[in-house]
């Protein structure tokens, strides 16, 4: 059975990017500059970083170091083990305006997304390739130009990797196939939205299909990573990023929040972490 969302933790800024590690939900409060941990067994929420300017994305190294996209600085920062902070790289002159999401492999190679500028909806964004950072913190663009990427997931095989494009219209997912180098080439539209549904974070189960945040009409979507049709749909009130965890993904992790204006979401801070069981 899949049951009504749960709050699990509120009183945040703007909860997102979450990632499910060793039993535990690390997101980053990215207008509250943090990135905290939260173990869902105890409740407790610890603080594991402080960005200024905002953490985005978070990925895991191959030795459990933990990246993070310092979105207006554009550098993504290491954090070792004992807390200590350092820059990993500086994406300055390849990402065209704020880090958004991102997506570390089993390799340690990283693909980061930016917004491409500093415009808002309804103007179309500037478009901007993915940055891939190498496990030595060299980093290049690559792939065709996307319209405000955000959430990033691969296939499970690691062949295929998905991409939201928040703002492209109508909102889709594309995908790429990676090569054993990490480029990306064949682009391809795998779902395309309706006028409403501009997709934001998004999750792959071990199916392969992907759940998708959608933040303008409270849902999260399942769909088929094959194809894109709708599997099914879940109703969580404005959800802007997901997570699946537990010990087999039975968890859906939703960051939601009632505003998104850096000054209105510190005000109120009514972001939550919410968990829907999935049956």
């Amino acid at each position: 059975m899949t049951t009504s969302p749960q709050t699990v933790l509120d009183g945040l800024c703007f909860p997102e990017c979450p990632r499910w590690r060793d039993g535990a939900l690390w997101f980053s409060d990215i207008f509250g500059e943090k990135v905290i941990r939260l173990d869902p067994r105890t409740g407790e929420a610890a603080e594991m970083a402080h960005i200024p300017g905002g953490p985005g994305g978070l990925g895991f190294l191959p030795d459990g170091d933990l990246l993070i996209a310092g979105v207006k600085d554009r550098k993504v920062y290491r954090r070792t083990a004992d807390g200590t902070l350092s820059v990993h790289a500086d994406l300055a002159d390849l990402a065209t305006w704020h880090l958004n999401d991102m997506f570390t492999d089993h390799l340690g190679r990283t693909y980061v997304g930016n917004y491409g500028d500093a415009s808002s909806m309804p103007t179309p964004p500037r478009p901007a390739s993915l940055v891939l950072i190498e496990p030595d913190g060299s980093a290049r663009a690559v792939g065709d130009p996307l319209l405000f990427a955000n959430g990033i997931a691969p296939t499970r095989d690691g062949r295929r990797l998905f991409v939201a494009e928040t703002r492209s219209a109508p909102g889709r997912i594309s995908t790429f196939a990676v090569a054993a180098d990490g480029a990306l080439s064949g682009r391809q539209t795998l779902r395309e939205f309706g006028s409403m549904v501009f997709p934001d974070g998004i999750a792959v189960d071990t199916d392969d299909n992907i759940w998708v945040a959608s933040p303008a009409t409270s849902e999260v979507i399942l769909i088929d990573g094959r194809d894109g049709h709708t599997i099914r749909t879940l109703s969580a009130p404005r959800p802007f990023a997901v997570a699946l965890g537990g010990e087999a993904g039975e968890h859906l992790y939703v960051c939601a929040s009632e505003h998104w204006d850096p000054a209105t979401s510190r005000e109120h801070r009514s972001g939550r972490i919410l968990r829907i069981d999935l049956g």
